[in-house]
């Protein structure tokens, strides 16, 4: 297959789902959407597709150039597997490292790309960090701090859930994958706690799992 991509399916419609299909669309692109509980005011093709059930998912991609995952972290694997069998470009935001891993492995044998890891850490956040670094001969340490500020904070975390719960709480209780002195190293998440103040603001940052992408 040409690697062009035309049609697009955006499986999960959230908050994130959603904005990804809109914009998608924005851009040019055909896109569809696919969820659970399809939003009505869309300005796409949406219908409702139960993601466990593996024959309908794979029934679904056919047909498509290319499928974004923005489902919780536990169900792209099996995303994955169909684009895989399919041949079709598969894009995904998952920060789930046995996901990623596993994905990964499996390009070995693809026919399309296979690009977990698109979100906003690890994703985005490597892009903006690459892009500074290019501007210096020499890089002593890079320091990335990612989250989900909202512009008005409340309740006592003052966090915004502006994706899954279930896959912030992953990132919290599972072993962090690092580079600390030019070396990979695992750590323990909520490890290395500081303070940072952001325009007056007093925030902490502290290690959370979801891999290293590309970076």
């Amino acid at each position: 297959m040409n690697g062009k991509i035309r049609s697009v399916l955006v499986l999960g419609l959230g908050k994130v789902g959603s904005l990804v299909a809109i914009l998608l669309h924005e851009t040019g692109f055909k896109v569809s959407g696919a969820s659970l509980s399809p939003r009505g005011d869309a300005p796409i093709p949406t219908e409702k597709l139960d993601i466990n059930q593996p024959g309908q998912t794979k029934a679904k991609l056919k047909g498509f150039d290319a499928v974004v995952s923005c489902l919780p972290y536990n169900l792209n694997l099996g995303v994955a597997t169909a684009a895989h069998e399919l041949g079709i470009h598969y894009f995904d935001l998952t920060e789930d490292v046995p996901t990623t891993k596993a994905i990964i492995q499996m390009s070995d044998t693809a026919k399309a790309v296979l690009a977990p890891q698109c979100g906003l850490a690890p994703g985005f956040i490597a892009i903006v960090g690459a892009a500074l670094a290019e501007n210096f001969d020499q890089i002593r340490s890079i320091k990335l701090r990612v989250g989900a500020l909202p512009q008005n904070p409340t309740g006592l975390l003052g966090y915004a859930f502006n994706w899954s719960p279930e896959g912030v709480v992953n990132e919290y209780l599972n072993d962090c994958e690092v580079i600390e002195d030019g070396e990979i190293k695992w750590v323990s998440a909520l490890e290395w706690l500081e303070t940072i103040v952001i325009q007056g603001v007093q925030l902490e940052a502290f290690t959370t799992s979801g891999g290293l992408g590309t970076m």
